[in-house]
């Protein structure tokens, strides 16, 4: 997600970093090449420009071109219009889907086919059912693509979440109605409209959300749009703004675009806020879009606040305890290790880990130069299931009779037996250090060393 506007910008913020005083001819070249970045990933041309010309006014003031540090106060100038024009007036923090209204509440999904509308639904219903503890009802009123409303049911059953039983022939309009009696019947909180899509905007398209919207008095329309489309899902948003009335934007595909234009351009165009970004496949892999960690991201500042956040969301209660109690002692065997990849795998993998870390642009440069990739992490648990309880408990125990079983079981080489055990002694010798720290500093340790070595340079399982 925006890895090649990252990357450029954080080319142009190097050299006004190391230029000391600034003139207003360095801030206006600098800002030439922000723009050129920002036209490249696909941001929307007006958009661009409002942004050029309002961070321009504010960086050529005797107040930064004479502080002590003008590049920082350009960048911070940047950092701020960035998270303005990804926020609007809501600011850096995340726009929420709005459940404040009587039960059930309806939310309308709307977009064009194939953007991920029902898989979208999905995400959001399993969101609200565990994050929220609500009671959600799904229903589809696709009845023109084939198989439609029996994806959403299968769905449904995946995920634990009740769908409207399915009756040949009715309506989009009668079976939105339905859905909101048998939900005010069974006690249902929120209730998800999965929408027909199309190809393209048409009129049929928008005069039957109308008629569904018009039906339900949906609390919340919700335009889910492919981020890969790029400036073609602005114009998609704005039409269904003009012409249904849409309350937020779920953006999809966002972990496969690394440009990133559609959501810097959506909310200045359509003036309606991103409210969730899908990072993956998975129906966990949905986020809420914070502005101002966002704007972060896309400056190679990092996210932190997010990183801890998922930590917490994904590793297990016992597990933690359990680790935090073996750290306090000063232990980490091979099992640990184990437990840990498990974590990063649940937290998006070696990319969405580094794509919140500051500094993302050279961290990657490294994993390329290094030849790390996604599925080192798989590559990583086979070798330690290859490996006997005695043998994770105990690494000394392995010699080279035992990393050629275990490389030939797990299917690797016995180079990457001994860059695992390299590496899980890095980690051992680190949770020593840190065990006075607590379980900040075993989280600290822990992470840097599975990415990175516990330290700059490269990678100990890089190859």
């Amino acid at each position: 997600m925006f890895e090649s506007l990252t990357s450029r910008l954080g080319d142009v913020f190097d050299r006004l970093r190391k230029r000391g005083a600034l003139s207003e001819a360095d801030v206006n070249e600098a800002l030439r090449e922000v723009r050129v970045a920002l036209l490249e990933a696909d941001v929307a041309l007006p958009v661009v420009k409002s942004f050029v010309d309002s961070v321009r006014v504010r960086a050529v003031g005797a107040e930064v071109l004479k502080s002590v540090t003008p590049g920082q106060m350009v960048i911070k100038i940047v950092n701020d219009r960035l998270t303005e024009m990804l926020g609007g007036e809501g600011g850096a923090e995340a726009t929420e889907i709005d459940l404040n209204a009587p039960a059930p509440v309806p939310i309308l999904m709307v977009g064009l086919q194939g953007s991920g509308k029902t898989t979208t639904t999905g995400k959001i219903a399993l969101r609200l059912k565990e994050r929220d503890k609500r009671k959600v009802l799904m229903a589809s009123l696709d009845v023109r693509r084939p198989a439609a409303q029996e994806q959403l049911r299968i769905l449904g059953e995946q995920i634990g979440v009740a769908t409207l039983p399915i009756i040949a022939g009715q309506m989009p309009v009668d079976i939105a109605k339905r859905a909101m009696q048998a939900a005010r019947l069974q006690g249902v909180d929120v209730v998800m409209l999965d929408t027909a899509g199309r190809l393209h905007v048409d009129e049929g398209l928008m005069a039957e959300a109308r008629a569904v919207r018009d039906a339900t008095g949906p609390h919340e329309t919700l335009l889910v749009v492919d981020a890969l489309t790029g400036q073609d899902a602005v114009n998609v948003a704005k039409q269904f703004k003009e012409q249904v009335g849409v309350t937020g934007i779920v953006m999809t595909r966002m972990d496969g675009d690394g440009r990133g234009g559609a959501a810097l351009s959506m909310r200045y165009v359509t003036g309606a806020p991103i409210k969730l970004i899908g990072v993956g496949e998975k129906m966990d892999a949905l986020e809420p879009f914070h502005p101002g960690r966002i704007a972060s991201r896309i400056l190679g500042m990092g996210d932190i606040v997010s990183l801890v956040e998922k930590a917490a969301e994904t590793l297990e209660k016992d597990e933690a305890e359990k680790l935090a109690a073996k750290m306090k002692k000063g232990e980490f065997d091979l099992d640990d290790l184990a437990t840990q990849l498990r974590q990063m795998k649940k937290m998006g993998g070696m990319q969405g880990v580094l794509s919140m870390l500051p500094g993302v642009g050279k961290m990657q440069k490294q994993m390329a130069q290094g030849g790390i990739d996604e599925k080192m992490l798989t590559r990583q648990e086979a070798i330690i299931g290859s490996m006997t309880k005695k043998e994770r408990r105990n690494p000394k125990l392995i010699h080279a009779n035992r990393k050629k079983r275990i490389a030939a079981g797990s299917g690797t080489k016995v180079e990457d037996v001994n860059r695992l055990l390299k590496q899980h002694m890095q980690m051992a010798d680190m949770m020593k250090k840190m065990s006075r720290m607590g379980d900040k500093g075993f989280m600290r340790s822990g992470l840097a060393n599975l990415i990175g070595g516990g330290g700059g340079g490269r990678p100990p399982f890089g190859r």
